[in-house]
């Protein structure tokens, strides 16, 4: 059966790997439609995430169609389209009986951790299977990246009339951004790409652009937009060190930072700028299960429009040569699905 593996690093390879088994209890076979590339692929390829052992077949983002069902598997049948909520938790540990599955302290994710969906069929626990008779496979492959972001914005909880502020508008601060448009707060984004800034502009109507330019320039912007009082909730979803130290000059007193970009590196600032403001600083890890099913509700109703995220489309031939475009911020690049089964 045919895969593609990332076998070391800035590397894909085609391989061939034994078709799955017939499922087990609580398992689903599932056929892969479409796989969404977010920035966690991209940071495995690079050898730059911290979860990710080489070889590993990547695909956590995924549109599936369920092929069969094992004993006892009653929330989903044969022909189900669906999403993968990818985060294996094994359901025994602090956390998970916390209600954290997010967090379980034995996570394992596909596609990061373990093989997942740039293949032709897996399997994959039924009960990670959120099904929808309306959702495209593409829109079912853009559910866990929308789930990231919604996790991050309830940890930020900003509220009615706060400002709010969402670093870097790639796919996780778009998807952060899906979700405070629903809080009622008057939420401001930087970026330090324009074209980036005016995408959010046009296609979601946020006129409280601020271009990072590291002159000092953002901060007399943002002064001029919170009328001096800057920001109650921001939310970091760069990834880039420098960015997640250089975000507290930019909070409100007692409020909140959230980082759900991830990085290898130090994160350094100097005390009294957490201290002085009395400031929360929060992380943001995965999504949990209401999630799902929240977004799944929401595109269906039609109150988040997932067409302008696609920006790139390539397929299991393609990608080979394609996959390193992806990586340079120059090429445009929101979201790339790769049709994997047609």
């Amino acid at each position: 059966m045919r895969a593609i593996q990332i076998s070391e690093v800035q590397t894909l390879k085609p391989i061939e790997i034994d078709p799955p088994a017939a499922p087990g209890p609580g398992q689903a076979l599932v056929r892969t439609h479409r796989m969404g590339v977010c920035g966690t692929d991209i940071s495995c390829y690079l050898g730059k995430f911290p979860f990710f052992d080489f070889p590993r077949i990547p695909g956590h983002e995924l549109g599936v169609e369920v092929v069969s069902v094992g004993e006892g598997v009653t929330n989903v049948v044969a022909g189900d389209r669906c999403s993968v909520e990818p985060y294996m938790n094994c359901g025994t540990c602090y956390p998970c009986r916390r209600g954290a599955t997010n967090c379980c302290q034995n996570l394992k994710v596909i596609g990061v951790m373990m093989d997942g969906g740039l293949c032709e069929s897996f399997l994959v626990r039924a009960d990670k299977l959120h099904p929808s008779k309306k959702l495209t496979f593409d829109q079912l492959a853009l559910v866990e990246t929308l789930a990231i972001g919604c996790h991050a914005n309830d940890r930020a909880n900003p509220q009615p009339a706060d400002h709010a502020m969402i670093i870097g508008m790639g796919p996780i601060g778009l998807a952060t951004l899906e979700f405070a448009k629903f809080t009622g707060a008057k939420i401001s984004v930087m970026d330090m790409n324009p074209d980036r800034l005016e995408f959010v502009r046009q296609n979601y109507g946020v006129e409280n652009t601020i271009e990072f330019k590291g002159d000092g320039s953002e901060l007399e912007r943002m002064r001029e937009l919170t009328g001096g009082d800057l920001y109650q909730s921001i939310v970091d979803a760069t990834g880039n060190r420098h960015s997640m130290g250089g975000a507290l000059n930019y909070l409100a007193s007692t409020g909140s930072l959230v980082y759900v970009g991830i990085t290898t590196d130090e994160i350094t600032f100097r005390h009294p700028t957490m201290h002085k403001p009395e400031a929360s600083i929060l992380a943001s890890r995965n999504a949990l299960p209401g999630d799902f099913t929240r977004i799944i509700q929401l595109i269906e109703m039609g109150m988040i429009n997932t067409d302008a995220w696609i920006t790139h489309r390539t397929d299991m031939d393609r990608v080979l040569s394609d996959f390193e475009s992806y990586t340079k911020p120059e090429t445009g690049v929101i979201k790339a699905v790769i049709s994997v089964c047609d």
